[in-house]
């Protein structure tokens, strides 16, 4: 069996990488551009639509007079907080990110709660992502529609198995479908502008349809502006996955600050222009999204009915920019659809590095911030694929319902980490005399105070506009993290404590007498190797012990240690109720408690097994006695092992494969 896993481990993950290799795993920005971008590149694949079907609640009328204004407002948004976040790398290179930067500006609560926002937008955005191109997989390939869980699950594995394959080669595997994206949307954009402006651009498969108002009439008033305000929230989606490079920083090739501020630029560069190029192109094509297209959509007067398809943005703009062009159209749907797939990637990358921080300074389990055989966080990829699944499951794979989840995480994130730095750069400001330094600080903090500001009142709109919606829970997983968290770091605190040497108490004093205790239960090699260890570490008194189960049993192992003429003397303890452990720990706890300054040390014969079936064979006794005696003060467990045929050459099979996480090297993988 270990050799068989050893086997697929290998063929799943390929060889494991010494720890000096690490240098060979950092990104050059033209892998890091489609590692840590995917995720805010691939939301304008759904940011137009959520923008779109919000506004469609009040009518066609109402897209068409202000999806301008809620883009216009959404790209302000993203310019700002990506101008910020590049004073952020170049801040805090070390990696943690906006933790670091609410850790070291604002106390450790600050940092926790932007941690716990980041933790649960990362599972959010693998559910999200993969949800949404698999619905958008479904509209070309119709087996897909019916299974979308099912291929949810599946993808989610698919790109566990690659992220376990280490940063470097996940970034090489994913960065040709994520630049033939960016190809796909800029030149449909393009062409499609060039249509438009020569009047041949074909309308939208929508466009002839009538779009209703959601309640059957229009909104105005607070209703509109508070429509809009949905809408403004649920197009800021397009923002998620900014902070992922910031994060990021110490993947990237030096100099990590420089690049990763230039891969940020050119992030925030492109998902505007391809945010804007969407819309423009779904106004001048009129494309109609509704969030009940049997009852919202008219042709002719009447209902369209359930039989109607409702295709994504993307979509319909493919079918109308490429008319003439079928390949363009199956090109741009694919691409799409696996963009959306690996846009979860960049919580893959985010995720571990983020949590690996936490572990370090003792918030999340030590575990984490261990490196697996490809030296990428495995527990970490692990973990996120658990928790995205369980999500994708729970709310089957439907993106409508996960996104009013979606986006406040991000924007608490933003928000304190923005605080934080502006705080940096006032804290720097008063020690620093340098005229030129000072006002490139001054610059800094008015672009960080713009970002916070900005942010926080998007974060205020996303709670009032998202609440109800989902966002609750959201925020209640957030809640349930932070206390997490806060407990962790607490048990390592108390065992920290609980384990310091006070020097003036604890000096180290040797114990009055050592009593040795050999268990047995009948005399045979692994017995008499035990004895002869006991007997060779010279303790003050020496025994051997059995437990009388079976009265004719006891009698002929007292004969035969006669027999043998062994020089130890041997104990037997009643056992009325022919169980091994009690009367065992009875006898341990009876000695220490006539000699508490005594230590007992409980030498125990242990058969070691070649085969997994084989354990099922053996009653384990020995371990169980093991466990038990562990949780009793001033006793020592010595295992004596004895190696079987069967575990013969089995030792190598392990020399890379420990047989429970964190027994060696401390990682999963």
């Amino acid at each position: 069996m270990p050799r068989s896993g050893s086997l697929l481990k290998r063929l799943l993950l390929g060889r494991a990488m010494r720890s000096d290799k690490l240098g060979e795993t950092l990104l050059p920005k033209r892998l890091a551009l489609p590692i840590f971008a995917s995720d805010a590149l691939s939301s304008v694949a759904y940011a137009p639509d959520e923008i779109l079907l919000m506004l469609g609640l009040a009518g066609g009328a109402f897209v068409a007079s202000h999806s301008w204004q809620v883009t216009i407002a959404v790209v302000l948004v993203m310019v700002v907080v990506v101008a910020s976040y590049r004073q952020n790398v170049h801040a805090y290179p070390s990696g943690g990110g906006d933790y670091e930067v609410a850790t070291v500006n604002l106390g450790p609560r600050a940092g926790l709660t932007v941690a716990s926002a980041l933790l649960v937008d990362y599972v959010l955005t693998v559910a999200v992502s993969i949800s949404s191109g698999v619905q958008n997989a479904a509209t070309v390939l119709g087996f897909v529609r019916g299974h979308e869980v099912i291929v949810a699950v599946a993808l989610i594995a698919f790109l566990t198995a690659m992220n376990l394959r280490g940063v470097r080669e996940s970034g090489k595997a994913f960065a040709v479908p994520v630049y033939a994206f960016m190809l796909a949307i800029i030149g449909m954009g393009i062409y499609g502008f060039i249509q438009h402006f020569t009047g041949t651009l074909a309308p939208a498969e929508s466009a002839s349809l009538t779009l209703l108002p959601e309640e059957g009439q229009g909104l105005t008033g607070l209703a509109a502006a508070f429509l809009l305000l949905r809408a403004f929230s649920s197009g800021c989606a397009a923002l998620t996955g900014v902070e992922a490079i910031s994060n990021g920083v110490p993947a990237f090739k030096k100099p990590k600050s420089t690049n990763a501020a230039t891969t940020l630029l050119l992030m925030g560069t492109l998902s505007v222009v391809m945010l804007g190029s969407i819309i423009a192109l779904s106004q001048w094509t009129g494309v109609k999204i509704a969030d009940d297209p049997g009852a919202q959509l008219l042709r002719d007067g009447q209902p369209v009915g359930d039989s109607y398809v409702q295709h994504t943005a993307i979509g319909q703009l493919a079918e109308s920019v490429f008319a003439n062009f079928h390949f363009g159209v199956i090109f741009v749907s694919i691409v799409t659809g696996l963009i959306l797939v690996l846009a979860a990637n960049t919580a893959f990358n985010g995720f571990p590095v983020l949590g690996s921080i936490l572990a370090r300074d003792g918030y999340l389990p030590r575990q984490m911030h261990t490196r697996g055989d490809r030296l990428a966080f495995s527990n970490g990829i692990l973990i996120l694929s658990g928790a995205a699944i369980l999500l994708v499951i729970v709310f089957k794979a439907e993106v409508t319902a996960l996104i009013q989840l979606y986006i406040v995480g991000v924007f608490v994130s933003f928000t304190t980490s923005q605080v934080g730095m502006v705080r940096h750069w006032t804290r720097h400001l008063r020690l620093e005399r340098n005229a030129k330094e000072r006002a490139r600080m001054q610059r800094s903090r008015v672009i960080n105070a713009v970002g916070a500001a900005m942010s926080a009142t998007v974060l205020v709109v996303v709670l009032l506009t998202k609440f109800q919606a989902g966002a609750k829970y959201a925020i209640l997983a957030m809640i349930v993290l932070f206390l997490l968290m806060l407990g962790i770091k607490k048990h390592y605190s108390r065992v920290r404590d609980e384990l310091a040497i006070d020097w003036e108490v604890d000096r180290p004093t040797l114990p009055s007498h050592v009593h040795a205790i050999v268990c047995i239960s009948k005399v045979h090699k692994p017995t008499m190797r035990a004895l002869a260890y006991a007997r060779a570490t010279r303790p003050s008194y020496l025994e051997a012990v059995t437990v009388d189960v079976d009265p004719e049993e006891t009698q002929a192992l007292l004969d035969e240690w006669d027999r043998r003429d062994i020089p130890v003397p041997l104990k037997v303890l009643a056992s009325p109720y022919r169980q091994i452990t009690k009367p065992v720990l009875d006898y341990v706890r009876s000695i220490r408690s006539g000699n508490p300054r005594d230590l007992v040390t409980v030498y125990l014969p242990e058969y070691v097994l070649g085969r997994w079936w084989e354990q099922i064979l053996h009653n384990q006794s020995a371990l169980r006695l093991k466990a038990r005696l562990l949780f009793t003060p001033g006793v020592m467990v010595v295992s004596v092992p004895w190696q079987l045929q069967s575990s013969e050459g089995a030792e190598r099979e392990w020399i890379d494969e420990p047989p429970i996480p964190g027994s060696v090297r401390g990682g999963a993988l």
